[in-house]
């Protein structure tokens, strides 16, 4: 059976319903913005919300793709770092529960926590705690966490730790694996171009992009981005929001359009498009049909509050793509 490991930042995303925007004001976070705090501001921001209804899952970019892969029925695994408390916890058994491997470092260091603010309008507010999540380390990685997976998916968000992503991707190429990296944030993508190329060209095989990072990345527009990716990357996905996705491979476009959906959250779109795309390829699918699972994938996830779906909105996904 195919296997797919992912490794990024092990966060809990907690989704906290606040019923008006005042909240937001007193605790000095601009609406709709994604601010990074230390514990203590960590704090005072949950003990703030106490009152609000708030509910929480395993979160981060790698690990939502993750997830949604074992839900589809993929044997998987994760590799992260987290603290030795309840929040590491939570994030644990709730890989366990999707049945997902946990390959987790453990740190002194409290749980990563990314609290998001929901707002009446459903804009979202983030006030985010690294914490253990970024101290993953090169010295973490053994090459035996590798071995028996077929597929190795990174988020773009760990980039900034050359030595890590260096080691990982070595370590992934040696246990035979393809990998994929989801360039994650433009803003990402432009603080570590000549590195993120580099790596892309001597280790990657698949690259998701938005247009926002794919101009990042390229400096050209989705199309012609879609071209300048495949020089180097042996499989190139292209993202156009509302107008679906391109891949190029092997000198060959294929393109997908968007599922008609009530778009209430697009937290985690990206992640599970790249979920439906990676299990169309564990699947051995044409890669139009694969863009098209993601399509599927992504669409259903824009329709829930947060970055996880329920059993029933799956086995709806699983009996649509068959």
């Amino acid at each position: 059976m195919t296997k797919v490991l992912g490794m990024g930042n092990a966060l809990v995303d907690a989704l906290v319903r606040i019923d008006n925007d005042n909240v937001l004001e007193e605790l000095n976070l601009p609406k709709g913005s994604m601010q990074l705090v230390d514990w203590d501001t960590s704090e005072k921001v949950m003990k703030a919300v106490d009152a609000f209804p708030r509910s929480q899952a395993s979160g981060g970019s790698a690990a939502n793709t993750i997830h949604g892969l074992a839900k589809l029925g993929v044997e998987t695994g994760f590799i992260g770092k987290i603290g030795k408390d309840e929040i590491g916890d939570f994030f644990k058994n709730d890989l366990i529960e999707a049945k997902v491997n946990p390959i987790l470092a453990e740190s002194d260091t409290k749980s990563g926590l990314a609290l998001a603010l929901v707002s009446p309008d459903s804009e979202r507010t983030f006030a985010t705690f690294l914490g253990a999540a970024v101290e993953l380390s090169a010295e973490d990685l053994k090459l035996k966490s590798f071995e028996g997976y077929d597929y190795f998916h990174i988020e773009g968000y760990l980039v900034q730790n050359y030595a890590l992503i260096e080691t990982a991707v070595k370590l992934a190429k040696e246990a035979g694996c393809k990998i994929s990296i989801d360039l994650a944030s433009y803003n990402v993508v432009e603080d570590n171009l000549d590195f993120l190329k580099r790596i892309t060209e001597q280790y990657v095989d698949i690259v998701f992009a938005n247009e926002e990072e794919a101009k990042a990345f390229t400096g050209k527009e989705p199309e012609e981005a879609l071209h300048e990716i495949s020089k180097i990357a042996d499989y190139a996905i292209v993202k156009v929001g509302s107008k679906g996705s391109m891949v190029k491979h092997d000198n060959k476009v294929y393109s997908a359009g968007v599922i008609k959906a009530n778009s209430i959250d697009t937290t985690g779109a990206g992640d599970l498009y790249a979920s439906g795309f990676i299990y169309g390829m564990v699947k051995g699918y044409s890669l139009d049909r694969c863009a098209e699972i993601g399509s599927i994938t992504a669409g259903n996830i824009i329709e829930v509050i947060g970055a996880k779906m329920d059993n029933d909105r799956w086995n709806s996904i699983y009996n649509t793509i068959g």
